[in-house]
C-alpha cells in the first residue's frame, strides 16, 4: 500500500491505493478494516505496535523488559557499516528490534506474545530478536500462560553471521521447554516469514494460523527459481497453498483473529476457568446400553446397510452438535491435508476434549468423493497423531469418532506409507497418557478404523459395524461369491450385540427411532452423554492406570476367558 496525499487538507485522512487491486480506498475506511481492502481482502502489513493494539484485550497490554545483546558482533561492513543500518532502523520505526512483546489478554485469555515489525531490517533474526523471543517464551514458562508468535522475516540477519544462526537454536530449545511444560504456544504467520524463523520458532508452534496471502517458506520464491530453473505455481508458498499442502492449520482473516484466537488460548488447562455438568445429572439415567439383551436383534447385513446409510451424521454434524468452539485444524505439517480425517478442539459440557473423527462427506456424491469416501490417506492418520500429541501436552481428553470402510487402498497411500501410518498411530494412543474415548458411529473398517480406536472405552452405535474387513470382500475372498455378503456379515459377527458378546465394545450408544441418519439433533444428544459420562469415570484417572488399565483391555482379547471381564460399566 502507499498513501495519496489529500490536495484539500494536509491534516485529513490520505487516500490508499491497494498493491494488488490498484483500488483507491479512503483511509478512514481502510483503517477501520484493519487494513485489510475491502475490495479485494488484501492484508497490508501491520507493524508490530499495531498488532499488539489490534490483537490485545484494551487496556490489558504489559510490555516485557528490553533484553540487551551484543549491538555489532563482527564489526560488520558493506556498503555501509552495520551499526548505522541499525540506527536508522531504530529512527525510521521507533523500535530497539524487529520484535516488540508484551503480556496481556485475548478475549480475556491470558497470553504472551511477541510480535515481529518488517520494517525493522526486513524482520530478520538476529542476537537481538533472538534473545526477545526467548525471553517472552520464559515469560510464558514463568507465568504458565500461552505464548503467541506473530512472525514477520526475511530470515537469517546476515550482518550478525553464524550468530544470528544460532537463535534458530536458542530459540527452539525455548519452545521445547513450554513443549515439556504443556504450554500452548500458537503462532500468526503474516506476510512474509521466510528463512530461519520459519524453519525455527514459527513452524514449531503447537497450532499454526496465517493471514490471507502470507507467504511461509525457507527459501523465498525468487531464490528457488534461480537455484532450480523451475517455475513455480500460482499462488506457491502462500497461506492457502501451505493449507492446501497440509503445512498450516488455518487461514483467518484479520477480523477474526481476535475470536479464533481467544478459543484457541482458553484450552490452556485452568482448572477455575472449567464448568463441567455431570452426564448422569442431565439425564438421570445411564446413557450406555451394557448388556446383549437390552439390543433389539438387527440381522448383520440390515445392520451393515444402516451404518453405512449417506443420512447418518459426521463428525462435522456431531462437532457441531455437541461441541462449544470447535475450531478445524488441519494438515499433517509434512505434505497433506488429507480430507478423510477431520479434529479440533471444542468443549464438551464445558470440558476442553480433542474430536478426531473421519468424515465421509454426507449425502453429497462430490462431497463424499472429495472426501475419499471417509478412507484415510497416511497424512490423515499423522493428522490425527499430532492433534493427540497436542492433547496430551494439554491434558484434553480424546474423543474419537470413527466411520470408515477402511484405509485409502490407493497407489499414493502406499507410497507415503499406509501402514508406517497406522502402525505409528496403534502405537501412539498404546501409551498416551490422557482418556481416550472412542465410538464406531458408522463403519469400522479393519485397520482404518483401529487407528483411531485403541481407546480406554470403546462404544458403537446401536447401528453400527466393526469388521476386519468389509462383508463383501470376505465373501469374495472365502465364498469365492460376492452375492454371499451377507452370509458373511452374519458369519463375522459385525454388529453392535455381536460386538458387545465378544467384549470388543464396552457398550452400545442409543440411536434415535428410524437410526441415527432419521434425527441428527438427538442422534448427537445420545452420543454426547455416553462420551461425557465416560469422561466422568476416566478424567480422575491418573496418567498410570489408564496406561495399565487401557493396556490390560487390549491384552485379554484371544485369551479364553469371560470376554466381558474387566469391561467398564457405565
Amino acid at each position: 500500500m502507499f498513501e495519496v496525499e489529500n490536495s484539500q487538507a494536509a491534516q485529513a485522512p490520505a487516500w490508499i491505493v491497494c498493491d494488488r487491486c490498484v483500488a483507491l480506498i479512503y483511509g478512514k475506511r481502510f483503517t477501520r478494516a484493519l487494513q485489510v481492502c475491502p475490495d479485494c481482502g488484501f492484508h497490508a502489513r501491520l507493524t508490530a505496535q499495531q498488532r499488539l493494539e489490534h490483537l490485545l484485550d484494551p487496556g490489558s497490554m504489559v510490555p516485557l523488559a528490553h533484553v540487551e545483546c551484543v549491538s555489532d558482533p563482527l564489526g560488520f561492513v558493506d556498503t555501509r557499516p552495520y551499526t548505522d543500518r541499525l540506527l536508522d532502523a531504530r529512527a525510521a520505526t521507533g523500535l530497539r528490534e524487529a520484535v516488540l512483546c508484551a503480556r496481556g489478554t485475548i478475549e480475556d485469555q491470558p497470553v504472551v506474545i511477541a510480535a515481529m515489525d518488517f520494517r525493522f531490517l526486513g524482520g530478520s533474526l538476529g542476537c537481538g530478536v533472538g534473545a526477545l523471543i526467548t525471553e517472552a517464551a520464559r515469560t510464558s514458562l514463568r507465568l504458565r500462560i500461552p505464548l503467541l508468535l506473530v512472525t514477520a522475516s526475511g530470515g537469517a540477519r546476515m550482518q550478525e553471521g553464524v550468530l544470528s544462526l544460532m537463535q534458530m537454536a536458542k530459540t527452539t530449545h525455548a519452545l521445547v521447554e513450554l513443549d515439556e511444560a504443556g504450554i500452548l504456544v500458537l503462532s500468526l504467520i503474516t506476510d512474509p516469514t521466510y528463512g530461519g524463523v520459519a524453519a525455527s520458532f514459527a513452524t514449531l508452534a503447537d497450532v499454526i494460523i496465517a493471514e490471507p496471502g502470507a507467504r511461509l517458506g525457507f527459501a523465498g520464491p525468487r531464490v528457488i527459481e534461480h537455484t532450480t530453473g523451475e517455475k513455480l505455481p500460482e499462488g506457491f508458498q502462500t497461506a492457502e497453498f501451505l493449507l492446501a499442502h497440509g503445512l498450516v492449520d488455518d487461514v483467518v482473516s484479520r477480523a477474526a483473529l481476535r475470536t479464533t484466537l481467544g478459543q484457541l488460548l482458553s484450552l490452556q488447562p485452568s482448572p477455575e476457568r472449567v464448568q463441567v455438568t455431570p452426564a448422569a445429572a442431565a439425564t438421570g439415567t445411564g446413557p450406555i446400553l451394557c448388556r446383549p439383551e437390552e439390543l433389539p436383534e438387527t440381522d448383520a447385513w440390515t445392520a451393515v446397510g444402516l451404518a453405512r446409510h449417506p443420512d447418518r451424521p459426521t463428525t462435522l454434524d456431531y462437532a457441531a452438535h455437541l461441541l462449544d468452539g470447535f475450531h478445524e485444524l488441519r494438515g499433517d505439517r509434512i505434505a497433506q491435508d488429507c480430507p478423510a480425517v477431520v479434529g479440533g478442539p471444542g468443549r464438551l459440557n464445558g470440558r476442553p476434549v480433542m474430536l478426531i473423527g473421519h468424515q465421509k462427506g454426507g449425502n453429497e456424491l462430490a462431497e463424499r468423493q472429495r472426501r475419499k469416501f471417509g478412507m484415510p490417506s497416511p497424512g490423515g492418520y499423522r493428522k490425527a497423531a499430532r492433534l493427540m500429541r497436542l492433547a496430551a501436552k494439554l491434558g484434553l481428553p480424546v474423543v474419537t469418532l470413527i466411520d470408515t470402510p477402511g484405509a485409502n487402498p490407493g497407489p499414493d497411500a502406499e507410497r507415503t506409507g499406509q501402514a508406517v501410518a497406522i502402525a505409528e498411530n496403534l502405537r501412539l494412543m498404546a501409551r498416551l497418557p490422557v482418556p481416550i474415548v472412542a465410538v464406531v458411529t458408522g463403519e469400522g473398517g479393519s485397520g482404518g478404523a483401529l487407528a483411531l480406536a485403541v481407546a480406554d472405552r470403546v462404544f458403537i452405535s446401536a447401528n453400527g459395524v466393526y469388521s476386519v474387513i468389509s462383508p463383501e470382500g470376505c465373501a469374495a475372498i472365502l465364498w469365492k461369491d460376492s452375492e454371499a455378503a451377507p452370509t458373511a456379515a452374519t458369519a463375522l459377527r459385525v454388529g453392535a450385540g455381536e460386538l458387545l458378546r465378544l467384549g470388543i465394545v464396552d457398550g452400545v450408544v442409543p440411536e434415535p427411532p428410524g437410526g441415527a441418519h432419521a434425527d441428527h439433533p438427538q442422534a448427537a444428544a445420545l452420543l454426547g452423554e455416553a462420551v461425557a459420562a465416560a469422561l466422568d469415570e476416566l478424567d480422575p484417572w491418573e496418567p498410570e492406570r489408564l496406561l495399565r488399565e487401557r493396556s490390560s483391555r487390549f491384552h485379554r482379547f484371544g485369551l479364553e476367558h469371560d470376554p466381558s471381564a474387566g469391561r467398564g460399566v457405565l
